[in-house]
């Protein structure tokens, strides 16, 4: 019996082995091209009337859904529980619509977020509909 393990594990080691000896294949990629075509001095002033519109950017660390009946009795020291778990990442909403997942970072001894996750323009598309 012991000489099965000791065949399967030399067996082991010999396949290992093989494997650590195959050398990647370099393989040749095409050069990616932007085939689109270049913004019309029109479109870019169009895009320039929308550069400064505000929009409000914010945080959210989790949601709760209470009664008013519990929302009139809080008070100071009163702790509400959140949908999230600690560590989890933040929301980062524009205008109430999720653009990114972050972290909490501290700069200058201000709140800043980290972003971690972007969500896809195509992602957020779809929540729209």
């Amino acid at each position: 019996m012991m000489s099965d393990d000791t065949d399967d594990w030399a067996a082991a080691m010999a396949e290992q082995a093989l494997e650590e000896a195959n050398v990647a294949e370099q393989v040749e990629l095409d050069e990616l091209v932007d085939e689109s075509s270049p913004i019309s001095q029109a479109e870019a002033d169009k895009l320039d009337s929308i550069m400064d519109i505000p929009v409000t950017i914010s945080m959210e660390v989790g949601r709760s859904f209470i009664s008013i009946r519990n929302l009139l009795q809080l008070n100071q020291g009163s702790v509400v529980e959140l949908d999230r778990v600690a560590g989890e990442p933040l929301d980062v909403m524009v205008n109430g619509t999720l653009i990114a997942h972050g972290e909490v970072v501290v700069v200058n001894d201000k709140f800043g977020i980290r972003l971690t996750d972007v969500i896809s323009q195509t992602e957020r598309i779809k929540k729209l509909k």
